[in-house]
């Protein structure tokens, strides 16, 4: 087991996270704290770790199953006892996410077993504050196949308890988007003055009802590799209708609009904004996360306060969120300054969709929103799977859709896994990659990060190295002649 802390004094923001290497001299800790850390987090191990449960080992030079294992059975709680079956079941689950406030209330759990979490809360800010005292920060402990990895934003405390092949950035990252969600729901101004007039205020009495916002975060984080990438999905649409609808949006304009979206599927059409305004992927991510959450926004048009935390994280804007067609699926957000101006935002929305039948362009929108991926065969390389590929400079990202094999819910979560597991090492703080090819049982898959893009190609595991280098020249070639149908090249403004 080891502990990975840093000082105080080294703390500059959000670094990156160097890997944990023998302390020296002036690092050390007392072999007495290491006793107290190992005593601590030996009790929280115990209760979050299943005898049945195996380890996975990964070895990057082999292809391993990556996949979720199926859960053990229970095997010490008494017949009749239903409590104990559903800690038994609580248990069972890769990753645990906890949020608590500095002053040990919790906030939220993933799963939300309340007894669970009572009796995990104490011991995970005994860790924190323990190494506190000492002038260390927490980032990490690592033990057997468990990550326990702790992100602090004052005034809350994220964890996650997890045996997954991510790395520690990856986790970091995600505990970061749910302090972010949390940030989106009360503002970060509203949560600190809060904390500092109560210290140990119980937030869950604010958040109540929206667990299943971060419920659905966190689902789609483990599935969906936009967050990942930190990147946005763009819906692969011919240039001229794309340009076509992103005018319509831009002549329904307001004083008070800051941003007009339009998504499908979770996959961005056209988005305009106010000028000198820009929307980060973070508050995209959060923004379709919001919409998808909920089924009350198909039913009418919705008008919701919204935190923007990668944008403003002081204040709410107002979304009118509307859906225009349900199959295909097109939903309409218009983000405004002014929290009276719902009915100024609904008219904008009467005049887009007049404009989109006026000008042709609705049937032709609709037919290209029934299919938001394209087949990897366009493409033309036989031994071609799937990949990845996120522009920086636009911060989007294209994909095909996953065919067989990865038609089924399984193979999809192993392949995405495998994405994690290369973008790791990848972007490893102490050894960054460039390229990493991996070959595998099932696939082989390139990686490749540059300043201008990111990519992970997927190939069949009968290819060669030669042949996957020449298929990713190929690939290259063909997304920069399709550019202007993947991506959105422009900004426009209003």
């Amino acid at each position: 087991m080891f502990v990975h802390a840093q000082s105080y004094e080294d703390l500059t923001g959000e670094v990156e996270v160097p890997l944990p290497q023998s302390p020296g001299p002036e690092g050390n800790v007392e072999i007495s704290s290491m006793e107290q850390i190992s005593e601590d987090f030996s009790k929280l191990s115990t209760q979050l770790s299943v005898s049945s449960v195996q380890s996975i080992e990964q070895n990057p030079e082999e292809d391993t199953e990556m996949g979720h294992e199926d859960a053990a059975s229970s095997s010490s709680s008494p017949e009749g006892d239903g409590g104990s079956r559903v800690l038994d079941d609580w248990y069972q689950h890769q990753k645990h996410v906890f949020v608590l406030s500095e002053a040990g209330k919790p906030v939220y759990s993933r799963y939300r077993s309340e007894e669970a979490l009572s009796s995990t809360a104490g011991v995970m800010m005994a860790l924190v504050s323990f190494l506190e005292s000492e002038k260390n920060a927490i980032r990490s402990i690592h033990a057997e196949a468990y990550k326990v990895v702790f992100v602090r934003r004052s005034p809350l405390v994220l964890v996650s308890v997890s045996h997954t092949q991510q790395s520690e950035q990856e986790i970091s990252q995600q505990l970061l988007y749910v302090y972010y969600q949390i940030v989106s729901l009360v503002t970060g101004a509203q949560l600190h003055h809060l904390f500092q007039q109560r210290p140990s205020y119980d937030l869950r009495q604010l958040l109540s009802g929206s667990e299943r916002i971060t419920d659905k975060l966190l689902d789609s984080m483990d599935v969906d590799p936009s967050f990942l990438l930190g990147a946005v999905c763009c819906h692969p649409m011919i240039a001229n209708l794309r340009d076509a609808t992103t005018y319509c949006l831009q002549q329904a304009k307001a004083k008070s609009l800051v941003f007009s979206i339009l998504m499908s599927n979770n996959h961005l059409v056209t988005l305009v904004r106010k000028k000198d305004q820009y929307l980060h992927p973070i508050d995209l991510h959060l923004l379709f996360n919001l919409v998808t959450s909920s089924s009350s926004f198909r039913e009418g048009e919705a008008w919701t306060p919204v935190c923007l935390p990668k944008f403003n994280p002081s204040g709410f804007f107002h979304a009118h969120i509307s859906y225009l067609s349900h199959k295909p699926e097109l939903c309409l957000l218009m983000v405004s300054t002014d929290r009276e101006d719902f009915f100024t935002a609904s008219d904008c929305k009467r005049k887009i969709v007049e404009r989109l039948e006026k000008k042709g362009t609705w049937t032709s929108l609709k037919e290209a929103l029934r299919n938001p991926f394209y087949d990897v065969t366009q493409i033309g390389i036989p031994e071609l799977r799937h990949f990845l590929y996120k522009s920086k400079s636009s911060g989007l990202l294209t994909s095909p859709a996953m065919v067989a094999p990865y038609d089924t819910d399984r193979e999809k979560r192993r392949l995405v896994e495998l994405y994690q597991y290369l973008h790791g090492r990848a972007h490893c703080s102490a050894r960054p990659l460039t390229t990493i090819y991996h070959m595998g049982a099932h696939e082989n898959i390139l990686a490749w990060v540059t300043e201008a893009f990111e990519l992970y190609v997927c190939f069949s595991p009968l290819g060669t190295k030669s042949s996957a280098v020449n298929g990713v020249s190929r690939l290259l070639r063909w997304i920069r002649k399709e550019e202007d149908r993947l991506f959105i090249l422009s900004s426009p403004t209003y």
